[in-house]
C-alpha cells in the first residue's frame, strides 16, 4: 500500500516544503476538475444504503465494500459511533433521499479504545470550556457496534430500521466481521 508523503510534525501548520497540505489538496482538485465531467447523478444513493464508519484513514470504504461513486451515503466520525449528529444525517438520508439500509462499520485498533471520557476534562482544563459532546470512547468494539445498532433501531426519527447491520473491519486483513446484535 502506498501513502502520501509524510508531513512534518510539530510545526502547527502541516507543510510539505513551502507548500501546505491544503495547498497540495487544492492542486490535486484542479487536476481532478480538469478531467471531470458531470456524471449526471441524482443525490439519492443508487443502492439506497447509508454507511456509518470511523474516520480512520486506513479505511477505504469504497474499495473495501466494492462501492462506486453514487452508490451510498457515507457518514464518518471518530469511532463510527452513532451520535445525535449521525442520527440527523441518517434521518435526512432516509426521509429526504430514499435510503432504506444502514451499515455500521467500526474497526480493530481504533483510537477510541485507547482514550477515555477524561479527554473532555483535559480539554476543559486546557481551554477553559468543557465540550458539549461526549468522546464515546469504548473498550469493547463488538459491544460498541451493538450499541450503535441499537441507537439506530430505536431512533424515532428513522423510518427504516429493519435492515441495520454492524461490522468490525480488521485493519490487518481487510475483512469485515459481522456483529450479532444480541
Amino acid at each position: 500500500m502506498t501513502t502520501s508523503a509524510s508531513v512534518p510534525a510539530g510545526s502547527g501548520r502541516a507543510t510539505l516544503g513551502e507548500e501546505t497540505v491544503t495547498d497540495r489538496l487544492v492542486d490535486a482538485n484542479h487536476q481532478y476538475a480538469a478531467a471531470f465531467s458531470d456524471p449526471g447523478m441524482d443525490a439519492r444513493p443508487v443502492l439506497r444504503v447509508a454507511v456509518v464508519a470511523c474516520m480512520d484513514a486506513r479505511l477505504d470504504l469504497h474499495a473495501a465494500l466494492g462501492l462506486e461513486l453514487g452508490d451510498c451515503h457515507t457518514i464518518r466520525n471518530a469511532g463510527g459511533v452513532v451520535t445525535d449528529d449521525v442520527i440527523r444525517s441518517l434521518t435526512i438520508s432516509q426521509r429526504a433521499l430514499g435510503t432504506r439500509s444502514v451499515v455500521l462499520i467500526h474497526h480493530t485498533n481504533c483510537g477510541l479504545e485507547s482514550i477515555t471520557e477524561e479527554f473532555r476534562h483535559d480539554l476543559e482544563m486546557e481551554v477553559g470550556q468543557r465540550p458539549a459532546w461526549a468522546v464515546e470512547a469504548f473498550r469493547d468494539v463488538d459491544q460498541d457496534v451493538r450499541q450503535s445498532m441499537q441507537r439506530v433501531r430505536t431512533s424515532p426519527f428513522l423510518l427504516h430500521t429493519g435492515d441495520v447491520r454492524g461490522f468490525v473491519f480488521d485493519v490487518k486483513s481487510g475483512l469485515l466481521r459481522e456483529i450479532d446484535p444480541a
